[in-house]
């Protein structure tokens, strides 16, 4: 979150800023693979990302969020959409202690039930596909 947070604020995605702060923030190697995964993931897919954040937002646009919430649901969301070994209870609970331990005091609940809405969608696609098969 930390580094898509300033990488937000700078209005910078460029791959010399990623790895600046994976070795600013002395990631080891393990965690560094899943931190590339992640920040590459949610750059690579964030108009999707944004779009459906912003569909589960309640007419809240994506620039008018706070950047600590944004971020977090950018993560969560990019869980949720790719990373099928997270389940998407963890990456929603995780994604909501953050925002309430970073954000507002409103951040846990808007960011739940963003995700929420998310996590719903997805599952009804799921679902579909399967019984397509």
């Amino acid at each position: 979150m930390q580094a898509l947070f300033c990488m937000d604020m700078l209005k910078n995605e460029s791959d010399e800023l990623m790895e600046g702060l994976s070795e600013m923030l002395k990631l080891a190697p393990d965690i560094r693979r899943f931190y590339m995964t992640l920040i590459k993931g949610v750059i690579e897919n964030k108009t999707q990302i944004d779009q459906l954040i912003e569909q589960f937002s309640s007419n809240w646009k994506i620039s008018r969020m706070g950047c600590v919430d944004r971020n977090i649901l950018r993560i969560a969301a990019y869980e949720i959409l790719y990373c099928h070994d997270i389940p998407p209870k963890v990456s929603i609970n995780e994604a909501v202690d953050i925002g309430k331990l970073y954000g507002t005091e409103e951040s846990g609940s808007f960011i739940n039930g963003i995700l929420d809405g998310i996590y719903r969608q997805q599952a009804s696609k799921n679902k579909k596909n399967e019984q397509s098969d």
